[in-house]
């Protein structure tokens, strides 16, 4: 059932269109999106969260139930999916479980959430490194859906799916990561600063 009105619910989203990286100006696109995920997730309450549309390659911050920023970002090249290996970003409800970073410097690099003392240069070309570098900050994230994005072989916290920075900025817009959902540095940085632990994420394939 639910994946049918997720299915249905693609076109009726993805006909809007907001400005990326600006303040958003008056639009019903906030209370399309609040109805949705309430209707879908009746037991839980959307104030402040955060919603990732895969198709739209952009992350969208509510703050009192209104949006305050949106951001640009890169999911998986293998698109979207909950399977362990899988290399897909996961869908459905998720939770800010921890935070990583808070004294990191801009481009700082992780390596198993650990800062290594090193800084990324920034790739602005909009072909890849073929280095998948973890850098500025890290948001992971955990699935709250039994069965479906938590448990046995689809679990998002196990599969160690992060929203962090990266060197390859010239490849956001692009669906081009190994799972985990990309950001400018800045960017990061900033929603870093905005965001709490358990705070709720809506990731659809819109």
């Amino acid at each position: 059932m639910k994946t049918c009105f997720l299915a249905l619910s693609i076109g009726f989203l993805s006909c809007m269109n907001l400005g990326y990286g600006q303040q958003s100006k008056t639009t019903n696109f906030d209370e399309l999106i609040i109805d949705f995920v309430s209707s879908t997730y009746p037991d839980y309450t959307f104030s402040n969260f955060i919603y990732v549309g895969i198709k739209r390659q952009e992350l969208v911050l509510f703050e009192n139930a209104k949006i305050v920023k949106k951001y640009l970002i890169s999911s998986a090249k293998n698109g979207s999916g909950n399977e362990f290996n899988s290399e897909k970003t996961p869908l459905g409800l998720h939770t800010i479980k921890s935070k990583y970073g808070h004294k990191t410097p801009t481009c700082g690099v992780f390596d198993h959430r650990k800062f290594t003392g090193e800084i990324t240069t920034i790739n602005h070309d909009t072909l890849s490194t073929n280095k998948d570098i973890i850098s500025s900050r890290i948001i992971r994230i955990e699935g709250l859906e039994q069965g479906y994005n938590k448990g046995k072989g689809v679990d998002t916290y196990m599969r160690k799916i992060y929203i962090h920075g990266t060197n390859e900025e010239g490849l956001i817009g692009q669906q081009v990561s190994h799972g985990c959902i990309r950001m400018k540095n800045m960017d990061i940085v900033e929603l870093f600063n905005k965001v709490n632990n358990n705070m709720l994420i809506v990731i659809l394939d819109n």
